[in-house]
């Protein structure tokens, strides 16, 4: 007949309660309770160790906690079990105590075979009770807790290297944090979790590829290696600049930009620029810029020109204001006069009727202010009027009281960058800061000049949303979709705009896609290097630039991803660096070693209380070795991760520079490390493509078939 776990546990027990409390639980060791090695466990364990478990019997099973400390006391007798003549002399003998961090609950299940762990604990045991080592199963319990034990990420080494295990909805579903020092092994990390998830589905679907979609942003191209564009088991898609052969263009183009975008770029001031490109942005998704060819068309707009325009002058002041702002509103609807009257002999009926009104009215209200010494300021009965007869003429033409709405300047609709300038030029003009708009001007003929960004931002014909969205996020029939944006060859100046503009437009994609089908579509956006992207920056600024608005879409993401199936996953050696709102919101954390004592600072705040010893650990974590907890985890445990072979590895390996100066590797193999200036000055220089060595590659294919043909 098997023994019942209390009656087990009095060959397990190893110390007894002396001090309890909410957070701390101290523990009195036996003097006969192992040294070094416990053999009674169903198999040899060190012990006592750091972190590792205990347990104490409870009114509803077994209180699990974790050993945060563990020191030695001199006594002035030896404590003994048994009978004691405390009347002999003897000598001073050390005790052990320990101190345990109360984690959960640990219940026997049927009939004693089983067991099943609970985070959190209602109940705290009395002086007294013994605190006792669990078995093989307890600790398998223990760590391998949870309902969905879905993927196999690694083995704790405190806990008899039992399996760990993660549920993708509670690690991807509330955002997960992976920090940790350069070379601690983070980024092998973030690939394996993808890997592994990916292959752990792949079980569950007969064979068939899962509906998984990942999406990592890539700035210094680590992962192009790790998942080979040829796997078969994963459909990669790498996004580059001046991609190699079977690698796509990366392509962000100029209307995916919203506004706030377009102003961080442009440093546009707040008071008279923004407002100009705020309205050419809109004018230009409408496609006023450009001129219609059907008259009456033309005509509508213009008048629609004419009557935000005698809005913006009203709520300016223009017309009533002091001098000159009132010659220059006469000086402007002089201008339309002259425009309307030159034209108004190509209509007929009630359009031609409509527009004699209106320019009657203006040469009307424009005839006093001809005189010698004229008064300029007009009445706002005359505005008033002015801008009735302009609205009967606007309806007359097809013109409706929607189209005088301020239309959404953020929706992503195409126009090139040369139409945005002539349409901010029109906007200058017509109120009257051209010269204030100039600099404005001028950064973005530089964007369209400059031959780098020319192959990001330039229009392609064969851009539209709908194939962007389907190459970067995918569709049903691309299941198992896998993109990795390398941003290693951005230029630095719009590297944050671009990252922003990528990881915008996916969100407001899954927004949409939850708006029209009423359920989400799962997706995980990794960032590596998140303290470049997601930095802290000062809210109360005026203008906000590039790395402000970058840490703001990632911050909006954090905040409302989880209700549009939007995983976030980032991946940083600066904690410090991060946005707090963004590191608040993310529930898992896979902690690698980190040394600053101010990353470590940071970590702890965000960890309850209860648990700061096990993080006393991370300064002398080896790498591959990080301590997992949070939503994702049943409690905190550490875990070596999983070996990635060579060729599944991001590429972060650290320099070989012995090898290189002594010419040889660890084999005894040579070391060759060429260096050719030339071909680098003359890329730098964009004296040559970057992608030579693949049109090299064609072309010499090229040559071989034609050999061939002639032989």
């Amino acid at each position: 007949m098997s023994q019942t776990p209390f009656e087990q546990a009095g060959s397990l027990e190893i110390g007894t309660v002396e001090f309890v409390s909410p957070d701390e639980i101290k523990i009195a060791i036996d003097i006969e309770a192992p040294d070094s090695m416990a053999l009674n466990t169903g198999g040899p364990r060190p012990f006592p160790r750091v972190n590792e478990y205990l347990l104490i019997p409870v009114d509803q099973g077994f209180l699990v906690g974790q050993v945060e400390w563990i020191t030695v006391e001199r006594s002035p007798f030896p404590k003994r079990k048994g009978m004691q003549d405390f009347g002999l002399i003897d000598l001073p003998y050390p005790l052990r105590r320990l101190s345990l961090n109360p984690l959960g609950i640990l219940r026997a299940v049927s009939s004693g075979e089983n067991f099943e762990f609970r985070r959190g604990c209602d109940v705290l045991p009395s002086v007294g009770i013994p605190a006792i080592l669990p078995t093989d199963e307890q600790l398998k319990a223990i760590v391998e807790s949870g309902q969905k034990k879905r993927v196999y990420i690694g083995t704790s080494p405190v806990a008899n290297n039992a399996k760990v295990y993660v549920d993708p909805d509670r690690l991807f579903g509330r955002h997960l944090a992976v920090l940790g020092n350069t070379g601690s092994g983070k980024s092998c990390s973030v690939a394996g979790l993808i890997r592994w998830c990916i292959e752990s589905a792949a079980k569950e679907t007969d064979g068939k590829l899962p509906n998984s979609r990942f999406i990592i942003l890539d700035p210094n191209g680590e992962y192009s290696r790790a998942f080979s564009k040829d796997d078969d088991k994963i459909k990669v898609r790498i996004f580059k600049i001046n991609p190699a052969k079977g690698e796509l263009p990366l392509k962000v183009p100029l209307w995916f930009w919203n506004s706030a975008e377009w102003c961080a770029f442009t440093q546009a001031s707040a008071k008279t620029q923004r407002p100009a490109l705020m309205h050419a942005l809109r004018y230009v998704r409408e496609g006023i810029s450009e001129p219609s060819p059907d008259a009456s068309i033309e005509m509508r707009q213009y008048l629609r020109t004419i009557l935000t325009t005698i809005r913006i002058e009203q709520n300016n002041g223009t017309p009533w204001g002091n001098y000159p702002k009132p010659k220059s509103f006469f000086e402007k609807i002089s201008k339309w006069k002259t425009s309307l009257g030159t034209d108004i002999a190509a209509f007929n009926g009630d359009q031609l009727t409509k527009l004699k009104d209106l320019v009657e009215y203006i040469e009307s209200i424009c005839k006093p202010r001809e005189v010698t010494h004229p008064d300029w300021d007009f009445t706002r009965q005359e505005i008033q009027e002015l801008y009735n007869k302009a609205n009967e003429a606007h309806s007359a033409f097809g013109g409706s009281p929607y189209d005088l709405l301020p239309s959404d300047v953020d929706v992503p609709k195409p126009f090139d960058g040369t139409s945005l300038l002539r349409c901010l030029e029109s906007v200058g003009e017509m109120l009257n800061i051209s010269e204030h708009i100039e600099t404005l001007l001028i950064r973005i003929r530089a964007l369209l000049e400059d031959k780098k960004m020319k192959q990001l931002f330039v229009d392609d014909c064969n851009i539209n949303l709908q194939k962007w969205l389907k190459d970067y996020i995918g569709n049903n029939e691309d299941g198992n979709l896998l993109s990795i944006i390398d941003l290693s060859l951005v230029p630095t100046d719009v590297v944050h705009i671009v990252t922003a503009v990528i990881a915008r437009m996916i969100f407001e994609a899954l927004q949409r896609y939850v708006k029209l089908n009423h359920i989400a579509l799962p997706t995980v956006l990794v960032m590596e290097e998140a303290h470049t992207f997601i930095k802290h920056y000062k809210e109360d600024a005026e203008n906000q630039d590039a790395a402000a608005v970058c840490c703001q879409v990632f911050e909006r993401i954090a905040r409302e991803g989880r209700k549009f199936g939007l995983g976030l996953v980032l991946s940083s050696q600066r904690p410090t660096e991060l946005s707090p709102t963004v590191l608040s919101q993310c529930n898992t954390f896979l902690l690698h070693r980190i040394s600053n004592d101010r990353d470590q600072e940071i970590v702890h705040r965000l960890v309850p209380d209860n648990l700061r010893g096990l993080l006393r650990e991370l300064p002398s974590l080896p790498s591959q070795y990080a301590v997992l907890l949070g939503w994702a985890s049943e409690l905190p445990v550490l875990v070596k991760m999983n070996d990635l072979p060579k060729s599944q590895q991001p590429r972060s390996d650290d320099p070989d520079f012995w090898n290189v100066w002594t010419g040889k590797d660890e084999k005894g193999n040579p070391v060759e490390r060429k260096t050719n200036w030339q071909d680098i000055s003359d890329d730098w220089q964009q004296k040559t493509s970057s992608n030579t060595n693949v049109e090299k590659e064609e072309s010499d294919n090229k040559e071989n078939g034609e050999q061939k043909n002639e032989k």
